[in-house]
């Protein structure tokens, strides 16, 4: 994608999230990506629709799941700024606990932000949005260079499902999350299409693998280690402690929730 002369385009299939960065475009420009499709607009007079049926919008999100509407939103810019709408009876939840109802609006603020849309007890779907920052002035600086990807710790591929299920309140936004029982994440684990069998006894060695290795190394993770005197209960701390390491280095991050699929509901004491 060139700076010059950008105009509104799909995103690449190769794009899985908007986490990590996008591409170099105008300050002001929007990324927006669903599970299935994203587009990115430069600032001016623009409405990206976004919802279920993918033959009406720009940004297809919950395709198979009836409670989202065909156009549940829309995101417009008035030239400048960017706001989202919602234009469902379903709430879309923003960062910070906060809900947009139906009718309501929100500004955009610039950089990453996750939107999830869905009912209470059933999937909710990740809406990623990403609005280019502004340019500074100062000649030195890197406004030009590709965005550099943070510095996120190894996982396996197996690890990173598990920590995911484990940590899917927490990249829920959830209000106060706390990991999931091992129990639970079996639970979820053996709802998905793969039919492997997962049980609590390994969920619980897989985390016990990684809480072991990256407690040592050039950049340890302080706190995931019984020896590291954590209280009562220990492993509930532990895994928390695990959990907000790797969101702060985007090792886990709220697009690794397509992993799960279909696979996982709500909780029932999840808030909504």
């Amino acid at each position: 994608m060139e700076i010059d002369g950008f105009v509104p385009q799909i995103l690449p299939s190769s794009m899985r999230s908007l986490a990590s960065g996008v591409p170099p475009a105008p300050p002001g420009t929007i990324f927006a990506l669903g599970s299935e499709r994203g587009y990115a607009f430069p600032p001016g007079r623009y409405t990206v629709r976004f919802g279920r049926s993918r033959d009406n919008v720009h940004v297809p999100v919950g395709v198979n799941d009836s409670r989202i509407s065909r156009k549940h939103g829309v995101l417009e810019c008035d030239g400048n700024q960017w706001s989202v709408r919602n234009d469902s009876q379903l709430p879309i939840q923003l960062p910070g606990e906060r809900l947009l109802l139906t009718g309501q609006e929100a500004v955009v603020e610039p950089g990453y932000t996750p939107m999830f849309i869905g009912a209470r007890k059933h999937q909710r779907h990740l809406l990623e949005i990403h609005v280019v920052t502004a340019r500074t002035c100062d000649p030195g600086d890197q406004q030009h260079s590709q965005t550099k990807p943070p510095d996120v710790y190894p996982l396996s591929f197996n690890e990173q499902l598990v920590l995911t299920a484990l940590a899917q309140r927490y990249l829920r936004q959830e209000r106060y999350p706390q990991p999931l029982s091992w129990n639970q994440v079996a639970d979820d684990l053996n709802r998905s299409p793969d039919e492997r069998l997962w049980t609590p006894k390994t969920v619980s060695h897989i985390v016990a693998t990684v809480r072991e290795r990256l407690s040592t190394g050039p950049d340890p993770i302080t706190g995931i280690r019984i020896e590291d005197g954590i209280g009562e209960p220990v492993g509930n701390t532990l895994n928390h402690n695990l959990i907000q390491a790797l969101l702060r280095s985007s090792t886990l991050v709220p697009a690794n929730l397509r992993m799960l699929g279909n696979t996982i509901d709500d909780d029932q004491d999840q808030v909504w």
